[in-house]
């Protein structure tokens, strides 16, 4: 018996706020160094799962990106295996060895499937600053939460456990975390007024405007 599975996208957005980007504006970066997400739930693979989300938003936000394979492979030459110490490092060393403007500091706080007899979901939560690494300032944060459940909504009690047991077998040779990872990173990284605070435009950007300004997000 066929059954049908529908996926419904959860967003946890907010109407935005007016932000003080002042401070932002002042040290518009260049360049910025994602540094690898600090992982805080029970998912072993959140961090190397998330962290390749981040590149594409930032980078088409208007910033220079840092090769994520050479920052990691940078901190593990240094004897800097986790996300904790790397980001326990002094903003000033940071530019120091990578000549960054700013970095990204990130804490995955959920991520992962729940599985219920008929149901499953996956939901990805992460908080995030970019911080200034000459003077250590702070000049943007913001946080996201994305969930996506799937339902399977015909085929009688059978067939919605058999479709339950289908998600669980297929998340486990797959990693559905990532796919929502991508959502939530453009969601937070991205500037959209749409979705609330995010970054600015940097200097890459068409929408930048060179007296340190940015554009409204169409």
């Amino acid at each position: 018996m066929a059954s049908l599975c529908s996926v419904l996208l959860i967003g946890c957005n907010t109407v935005p706020k007016a932000v003080d980007t002042s401070a932002y504006r002042q040290h518009m970066p260049k360049s910025i160094l994602v540094l690898p997400p600090i992982n805080n739930s029970p998912e072993v693979r959140a961090t190397y799962s998330f962290w390749p989300t981040v590149t594409i938003p930032v980078a088409e936000a208007g910033y220079y990106v840092f090769p994520l394979a050479l920052v990691d492979q940078t901190f593990k030459d240094n004897g800097v295996n986790t996300a904790a110490d790397a980001q326990s490092i002094s903003t000033q060393k940071l530019q120091e060895i990578f000549g960054a403007d700013a970095g990204l500091y990130i804490t995955i706080t959920e991520y992962g499937s729940k599985y219920q007899v008929i149901s499953s979901t996956t939901s990805v939560a992460a908080n995030a600053k970019l911080v200034d690494l000459k003077t250590g300032e702070l000049l943007w944060q913001g946080s996201k939460r994305q969930e996506v459940a799937n339902n399977n909504s015909q085929g009688g009690l059978v067939g919605m456990m058999v479709g339950a047991l289908i998600e669980q077998i297929t998340n486990s040779l797959t990693d559905r975390g990532y796919g929502v990872s991508s959502i939530v990173s453009n969601q937070l990284f991205y500037p959209n007024l749409a979705v609330g605070n995010a970054l600015l435009h940097g200097p890459r950007s068409p929408k930048y405007q060179a007296d340190g300004t940015t554009a409204i997000a169409k």
